[in-house]
């Protein structure tokens, strides 16, 4: 008797196991299924919506930072320090804090991990400037900062209105510190992408079957770049070169006109599309560098961004120019 108990129990015990082992291996299997995204009328994968890519993370990685922590202290703590580092910067100047509409920040993440750069490429996470071209990227932003008007042209494209600022317009798309909000608008053969601040429209050229798209001559210049794409499987690959001499500017680097820049937008899931993108520029950077982050689903609307009506942002620093120019 003793003996069938032990062997019924033994028997009970591996049939358990067995089941246990099944269950767990049919939802990794659910778990590792992958998401694919919904179909647009002709069966395109569907970007459409509001997406928003604001967050503290930034484009460079400060040295011997990682790119992702091992616990959630670790991430924790260095989330908390960079949004001090952030209220402080906002702070500066008028010694007082963001207004009640100023956007929750908080670190970006991709697959569930907090991310401290958007370079992946190199590996330290830096930008890989020739030789004397950080130094030229430092000059150009202090004078940005330090409001040089000798007129209007010597301001930034952002402050001339004629792009958005801190390299929201793309390409390639930058997090900026308000007005994140991007919507897409997708047609067979066009995609339009449309950035709430300084509402710039991106259209990316499909082109139709079997007629692909091709960029213009090396001569023809355009804001924001020509931009041709097609879809692998799903996910939007854009190609953009042609880009306009003023944008060289990109407010957290620097970029020549006849770089290549080529972008991935993957949907990921319902809620989220990985943005990831390649610059190509060898009068810049010694090697190509590559970054990620993610758009996340937003509920808009995208409102009005008027930058000229009203707005004597460009007149007073003019102003204050000519009358320091005329002190003795």
């Amino acid at each position: 008797m003793g003996t069938f108990t032990t062997r019924h129990r033994l028997r009970a015990a591996l049939t358990g196991l067995v089941a246990a082992l099944i269950c767990a291996g049919l939802a990794a299997g659910v778990q590792a299924r992958p998401y694919h995204a919904p179909r647009t009328a002709v069966g395109q994968p569907d970007l459409q919506g509001f997406w928003t890519n604001v967050s503290l993370t930034r484009l460079e990685r400060d040295p011997d930072t990682p790119l992702t922590f091992a616990t959630r202290a670790e991430e924790a703590a260095f989330e908390q320090r960079s949004a001090q580092a952030r209220a402080r910067a906002e702070a500066d100047g008028l010694g007082q804090g963001v207004s009640e509409w100023h956007p929750a920040f908080t670190m970006a993440r991709i697959a569930g991990r907090l991310r401290t750069s958007f370079i992946v490429s190199p590996a330290d996470g830096r930008l890989p400037y020739r030789p004397g071209l950080r130094d030229r990227y430092k000059a150009i932003d202090a004078a940005a900062l330090l409001q040089t008007a000798a007129g209007p042209e010597a301001r930034t494209p952002g402050d001339r209105c004629l792009m958005g600022g801190f390299a929201s317009s793309g390409p390639p798309y930058l997090n900026p510190a308000v007005a994140g909000v991007k919507q897409i608008v997708q047609t067979p053969t066009e995609i339009a992408i449309l950035t709430e601040m300084n509402h710039d429209v991106r259209i990316v050229r499909l082109g139709a079957k079997g007629s692909p798209p091709r960029h213009p001559p090396a001569g023809v210049r355009v804001w924001m770049g020509d931009s041709i794409g097609h879809w692998q499987g799903d996910t939007l690959v854009v190609e953009t070169t042609n880009f306009h001499p003023q944008e060289q500017f990109r407010a957290m680097f620097l970029m020549s006109p006849d770089a290549r820049v080529t972008e991935r937008f993957t949907r990921v899931g319902p809620t989220e599309i990985l943005y990831a993108w390649e610059i190509d520029d060898p009068a810049t950077f010694t090697t190509p560098w590559r970054a990620e982050m993610p758009f996340h689903a937003d509920t808009g609307p995208i409102y009005e961004f008027a930058c000229h009506e009203g707005n004597y942002g460009m007149t007073d620093m003019l102003a204050a120019a000519r009358r320091q120019d005329a002190r003795p």
